[in-house]
């Protein structure tokens, strides 16, 4: 099977799951069947990845190769992370946003950059750099849930979506634990590349540097309030925002103005 076909498999099951839960969501029921199709979406997305990698003994590093692949780890992560906690309605963010980006390679494919052989050191620090975003995209998104969820229920009646979300308490429970859990990979991802690489300020990797910081010490200091002063509500929901967009930034921005802006890579 051709990458093209693997690709447009996936954006096909995308597509589906996104529509069922939406279905869902608009039905006020929720059917756990409505997430399968994201599963082969998923894995179809991964093959399309890996069958690329093979074809061409290399990997694609261009900006939206990158944004297709964190795509899909964030989407794996949303899926295991429903098997035992009632987040699977982000999937109507998370899924759209895949599609986006495996279209977005499919149609515009950039220059195959050679498979360099990273230490495992270097290893360490990519995977914990990208398990941290992913982690910290889902919990933004979960923000946004939470956000118009407390909107919503001061409304009479409320809207369809509330009624299929969980109560509020567990949402913002859940919300906390995905940041614990992105602060834990990001302290890692920063921890290394602090001793593994030679000059983390050197060009194109200071800004990078300091917004991961910025975004290291807003997920702290927002843990530290919840902790120690009970912050939550819209408190927790901007501070969460706040510090993925410094995090977004972070990892895209330069990448985004060396390739397609500026047309360098």
């Amino acid at each position: 099977m051709s990458p093209l076909t693997i690709g447009i498999l996936s954006i096909s099951c995308y597509v589906i799951s996104t529509v069922l839960l939406s279905a869902d969501i608009i039905k006020e029921k929720s059917h756990i069947h409505s997430i399968y199709p994201g599963w082969m979406a998923v894995f179809s997305h991964f093959a399309y990845i890996t069958t690329t990698s093979l074809q061409h003994n290399a990997l694609d590093f261009g900006f939206f190769s990158i944004g297709s692949t964190i795509t899909a780890i964030i989407a794996l992560l949303l899926l295991l992370l429903s098997l035992s906690k009632p987040i699977d309605k982000l999937g109507v963010a998370i899924f759209p946003l895949a599609v986006l980006m495996l279209t977005l390679t499919l149609v515009y494919p950039t220059t195959i950059q050679t498979i360099q052989n990273y230490s495992w050191q270097m290893n360490t620090h990519i995977f914990s750099s990208i398990i941290a975003f992913s982690l910290l995209n889902i919990a933004a998104l979960q923000a946004i849930f939470l956000s118009i969820q407390e909107q919503q229920l001061r409304k009479h009646p409320p809207r369809k979506i509330i009624l299929t979300l969980p109560p509020l308490q567990t949402m913002e429970s859940l919300l906390f634990q995905l940041i614990s859990t992105g602060v834990i990979f990001l302290t890692v991802s920063l921890f290394s590349g602090f001793i593994f690489i030679d000059d983390l300020f050197a060009q194109h990797l200071a800004h990078k540097t300091v917004l991961s910081i910025l975004a290291w010490l807003i997920f702290s200091a927002l843990l530290y309030g919840r902790s120690r002063y009970g912050w939550r509500g819209q408190t927790a929901i901007q501070w969460t925002l706040i510090g993925f967009t410094s995090l977004l930034l972070a990892y895209f921005g330069s990448k985004l103005a060396l390739e397609l802006i500026l047309q360098k890579t």
